[in-house]
């Protein structure tokens, strides 16, 4: 994808979280393809803009992709001679600004492509957070309208997902069967990137899930991570925008807060603790 406008790629980037390189041609000498002060936003899979195209843009898009993938953070000023090393007979030469904007946003996994998941991606979707959207069914997506910020993954085994996403700090488990939702509970339990684990369903479910995780010996500290029924508890309701409202709510508090523990999901840890209460004196 390339838009006209670089400035557009900044806003894009900065809207989704995605880390890109500013390129800015900073002088020239002789006759060069752009003039001095053109700008191109450069991501892992877009370009915005141009400075000049052929071999000089495509190997300052090379370049700044290399940097980008390293995880730099400095700035860097390269020289092109725009001859027979590029291939363009120019016969001048240019410098180009790199400068590495490198945003740091939460990794959201959502697991289930049901009512709720539909009804709460337009919204999350909206924030900046990286979704990745995983399903086993591939009909699910269709007539889904997706957003630059999110990845539809179809999957067989959606468990195995989980540790292929890089830097993962947050995860909804949704899906329409509750052996998989435990599986997915166990396996994102047993990561320690992640810092939210929010599963849908009853407390009724939620009592369940606690025998069924005591049983696999899930220590204390990685049930903290886990909240279900999942949502804000004062916001009320059934309908798929409702839960989806009250999740989005909930997600909001945890990416803001910045931290795997805050005071929105108190009373959540306190349910925990009562419930693990109740089957032991069961």
């Amino acid at each position: 994808m390339q838009s006209h406008n670089w400035y557009e790629g900044i806003d894009f980037c900065q809207t989704h979280g995605k880390a890109y390189i500013l390129l800015t041609v900073m002088g020239s000498v002789g006759s060069t393809p752009r003039a001095a002060g053109t700008k191109m936003v450069v991501t892992d899979d877009r370009t915005f803009d141009t400075i000049g195209g052929g071999h000089l843009e495509h190997a300052a898009i090379k370049q700044a992709r290399a940097m980008l993938s390293r995880g730099e953070t400095h700035q860097h000023v390269e020289h092109f001679p725009l001859g027979a090393k590029l291939a363009q007979c120019c016969g001048g030469a240019t410098h180009v600004l790199f400068e590495p904007i490198n945003i740091k946003v939460p990794v959201l996994a959502i697991f289930g492509a049901g009512h709720v998941a539909k009804a709460l991606l337009p919204i999350v979707s909206q924030l900046p957070v990286s979704i990745k959207w995983v399903d086993n069914r591939a009909e699910q997506f269709d007539g889904v309208v997706s957003s630059p910020s999110v990845e539809i993954i179809i999957e067989e085994e959606p468990v195995d997902v989980i540790t292929q996403i890089d830097r993962l700090s947050h995860m909804l488990v949704m899906t329409h069967n509750h052996q998989l939702d435990f599986d997915l509970v166990v396996a994102g339990l047993a990561q320690p990137n992640i810092n939210y684990l929010g599963l849908i369903g009853s407390q009724t479910k939620a009592r369940r899930f606690v025998n069924r995780l005591a049983k696999r010996n899930i220590c204390d500290k990685q049930m903290d991570k886990l909240v279900c029924p999942v949502g804000l508890l004062d916001v009320t309701g059934k309908r798929p925008i409702e839960v989806a409202v009250s999740i989005a709510g909930q997600l909001i508090q945890q990416f803001n807060a910045n931290q795997p523990s805050q005071s929105s999901n108190k009373q959540q840890r306190i349910n925990w603790q009562q419930t693990k209460e109740i089957i032991e004196f069961l």
